[in-house]
């Protein structure tokens, strides 16, 4: 199997492969290749034991304390190695005593425990035997004679009480026992659904791998089908890669002449704008300063009059003279220059439309794709023979496929499938039948122990019950006697049954401890594959076994370890078993040449874009006619100073205010009256003509579209010259890119283009190599076949168990010792004797004497 996915996977990884190393690598436009089928596995290698998981996590404490040492790898790596001989003077080799020593030293607690077991196995039965003789001899407690003692009752109480604790101890061990044995039974029981389960796994992994691998051969034909569609449209998808690399140039200059021509019209409006304010604003000042010149000729008159040369009215008469240059207007809109003559150079200029021009110049250079399109001829004349490279490439990949035996390897690795599954089938129930056999021998193992307790619980419960502390030792009661006859039983097949139970109790320990210990503890932490990857540790002439028998190369670095772990993470067989070292995929297909040849074909464009002329002479010349209009030349100042101005030099409603109180001052008479009506003349004059030209709309908005239109001009007119020149520096440097420079653009943008096309290719090579990696063949099954066969099976369902057992059972079998102690003191003190002490009045004072 490994060497017909290797071969089907390694084609399709290297059959789409480049020697071509472009200079510049754009990333390539993203393709959709979906997603690998694949099913989910359903063998979940999780194992939660329930309630008796406490047990187990007792267990595994029980054996820390026992063998505390962290697993030894050097050790056993040594053990491996080392040759043992079969002469004596082999095992008395320095190194190989070293060794001895160094596993004992590992192995001390499970030693000395079975060595205590081994005690107890060989002391229990001949400390049984002497006793049962000694009683014989009515020794030992055999005597049925009760010596009377003030303590009876107390000693008793605590013999029964110490017996009922030990019993209760020996019923939770042989309970735990039980629950263990039952738990391995159940577990058997179901690791037949286990055991399908995994099956159906591999199933699956072998009957989906075929079609995950078609899937990665359909998948060409999606880069096929886009490579050919890009070069299909190789004309519009170069010319806009054309286009917009050099829109980087021509764009900001033809901006540049778009807004100049802008700033021509707006020119113009400005000019305009400003000649029709500053008519307005002169016509309504001409006729304030005619009003203001006629009011003050009059007033002057009127304080020419005799009248004012009187005492009391000549001082009045003269502060009025004295401020009657205040009449006048303030700003004189009639002695700015005109703009006539920058409106006239600005006519001119704009007889040309130089916004035309400019979008001649933007529909030029946007004709760039058509261009393009019209001198790629020669790439559409060869996308057929491109085409037939692809195809070619496609039919030697499906053809290949074919003369591949793979569907002869997965058929004949099915077969063997079935087989192995139909044997684990007919041979479950033997297994099932031999654990039952395990089971009924377990249990009947349980059923001493519970024998033994039956035994002492009911001396307990008939010696409680029956015993009469009024009745003299040789009258007590049957009750009584029963029960510790019971005790007695129970103390003798403690004898005959405890060496046996021990002898269980040893050999399970010694077993499942050492699998607990070297197997299932490192196989959990991954330290046991780190000592199956030790070098020329399996075979002693290969560095790396698994390669060896994989690919007959010890050197490749393969080890379990890594297999293990990555068919964990679910990583295709592919990545897992490092096929690539199997074969040369460049042996059996290689297409650098098809490559090479289609970039060639696609490097030799040729294209001419000196048709595009963004700006001709004509628009340039006008650009040069619009910096030599003059506007730089108007005297902005002279009209900002004049806008910024008030109407008149003071405020007339002031002044005819002020005019009205000097008139009071004087006598009453024809001078008073004279200068009151004046002071009335320049109200009105205020009214009719200074309020209009401040309030109304004509003269407010010609005042401020002067101000604005001034200030545009004073922008425009800042450095124009240079602003021209600037705009034509560019539109003649991007004019000097395409006529000149396209070419190189052109070349880097074909490169580009090139770069594309082959990228789908490698884009696909890499998604079938990620594909490859981590979903065709996901070998999450092996791993699960794995940790079930070890993890789950061994380690959880009978290591755990078997220790769960023997630890309930041994408890058990070492608390019938004090057991033994406490039933045969106990039972004294229940049963009928023969004989007793009494005490005889007839006789010597404070004498005793046994009555039969």
């Amino acid at each position: 199997m490994a060497v017909g996915l290797c071969l089907l996977l390694l084609l399709f990884c290297g059959s789409t492969m480049s020697e071509v190393q472009p200079i510049y690598k754009p990333p390539p436009g993203t393709l959709d290749f979906g997603f690998v089928p694949a099913k989910t596995y359903d063998t979940g290698v999780y194992h939660e034991p329930g309630p008796i998981g406490i047990l187990f996590k007792i267990v595994h404490a029980f054996l820390y304390l026992v063998q505390p040492n962290s697993f030894p790898q050097d050790l056993i790596r040594k053990l491996a190695q080392q040759k043992f001989g079969n002469t004596q003077s082999d095992y008395q080799k320095p190194e190989n005593v070293v060794l001895t020593l160094q596993a004992i030293y590992y192995e001390i607690g499970f030693i000395v425990s079975a060595a205590l077991g081994l005690l107890f196995i060989l002391l229990l039965p001949l400390v049984g035997l002497c006793f049962c003789m000694c009683r014989c001899c009515d020794n030992c407690g055999g005597e049925m004679h009760q010596r009377q003692k003030k303590n009876a009752d107390c000693q008793r109480s605590c013999f029964a009480t110490f017996l009922f604790v030990a019993s209760l101890i020996i019923s939770v061990g042989v309970l735990c026992a039980y629950a263990a044995n039952q738990h391995l039974t159940s577990q058997v029981r179901g690791a037949k659904k286990l055991v399908n389960s995994n099956f159906k796994d591999l199933k699956i992994f072998l009957n989906d791998t075929p079609a995950q691998i078609d899937y990665l051969v359909s998948q060409y034909n999606t880069t096929k089908d886009k490579a050919l569609s890009d070069l299909n449209n190789v004309g519009p998808l170069l010319g806009s890669r054309v286009q917009e690399q050099l829109g980087k140039e021509v764009r900001p200059a033809l901006d540049a002449a778009l807004t100049m021509a802008g700033a021509i019209r707006e020119t113009k409006e400005a000019l305009e704008n400003v000649s029709v304010s500053v008519e307005v604003l002169q016509e309504g000042t001409e006729r304030l300063h005619a009003n203001l010149t006629d009011v003050k000729m009059h007033l002057s008159n009127t304080l020419n009059d005799s009248a004012c040369s009187a005492v009391q009215a000549a001082s009045t008469c003269n502060i009025i003279k004295n401020s009657l240059h205040q009449l006048n207007i303030n700003a004189n809109f009639s002695g700015l220059p005109g703009v006539s003559s920058q409106l006239a150079k600005v006519n001119d200029v704009l007889k040309i439309d130089l916004s035309s021009l400019v979008q001649k110049g933007y529909a030029s250079f946007n004709d760039t794709p058509d261009l393009v399109v019209n001198q790629t001829r020669n790439i559409l004349s060869a996308v057929p023979y491109i085409k037939t490279v692809l195809e070619t490439i496609g039919a030697n990949i499906s053809s290949f496929t074919k003369n591949l035996p793979v569907e002869k390897i997965l058929a004949d690795l099915t077969i063997y499938l079935t087989q192995s599954e139909a044997y684990v089938q007919d041979y479950f129930p033997v297994v099932e039948q031999y654990d039952f056999y395990r089971w009924l021998g377990c249990l009947i193992l349980c059923c001493m122990v519970v024998l033994i307790l039956v035994f002492y619980y009911l001396g307990l419960l008939c010696g409680t019950c029956g015993y009469d502390k009024h009745a003299s030792p040789t009258t007590r009661g049957c009750i009584s006697n029963t029960g510790g006859n019971f005790l007695m039983a129970g103390v003798g097949f403690s004898f005959l049954f405890s060496w046996v139970l021990m002898t269980v109790v040893v050999l399970t320990f010694v077993t499942g401890g050492n699998v607990e210990k070297l197997v299932c503890e490192p196989f959990e932490d991954k330290t046991l594959f780190k000592v199956l990857d030790t070098p020329y540790l399996l075979n002693h002439h290969w560095k790396n076994y698994l390669s060896g028998i994989l690919f007959k190369n010890p050197n490749i670095n393969l080890t379990f370890e890594k297999v293990y772990s990555d068919c964990k993470e679910n990583k295709g067989i592919y990545t897992s078993l490092h096929l690539e070292h199997l074969f040369n995929i460049n042996e059996f297909l290689n297409i650098s040449m098809y490559t090479e040849d289609v970039a060639l074909r696609i490097e030799h464009i040729q294209i001419n874009l000196s048709k595009i002329i963004l700006l001709d002479e004509i628009g340039k010349e006008n650009l040069l006619n619009f910096s030599s209009s003059g506007i730089e030349g108007i005297n902005f100042a002279a009209y900002l100073t004049e806008i910024n101005k008030s109407v008149t030099k003071v405020d007339l409603l002031s002044f005819a205010n002020d005019l009205e109180a000097r008139a009071d001052q004087l006598p009453k008479g024809a001078l008073e009256n004279a200068l009151k009506g004046h002071a009335n003349s320049i109200r009105m004059i205020h009214n009719q003509q200074v309020v209009p030209l401040e309030q109304a709309m004509k003269y407010v908005k010609a005042r401020s579209t002067l101000n604005q239109s001034i200030r545009l001009l004073k922008r425009t007119s800042s450095e124009l010259m240079v602003k021209v020149k600037n705009v034509i520096s560019a539109v003649n440097a991007a004019q000097l890119l395409i006529n000149n420079n396209a070419s190189q653009v052109i070349v880097q943008e074909t490169k580009k283009f090139m770069d594309t096309v082959i990228g789908y290719f490698e884009q696909y090579v890499e998604w079938v190599k990620e594909s490859i990696a981590m979903e065709v063949a996901a070998c999450k099954p092996i791993a699960n076949v794995i940790d079930t066969a070890v993890d789950i099976f061994l380690c959880s369902y009978v290591a755990d168990s078997v220790n769960t057992f023997w630890f309930g059972l041994g408890g058990s079998s070492i608390f019938l010792i004090p057991a033994i102690i406490f039933a045969v003191k106990l039972s004294k003190y229940y049963r009928r004797m023969d004989t007793e002490d009494v005490y005889d009045d007839s006789s010597v004072s404070g004498t005793w004497h046994f009555t039969l």
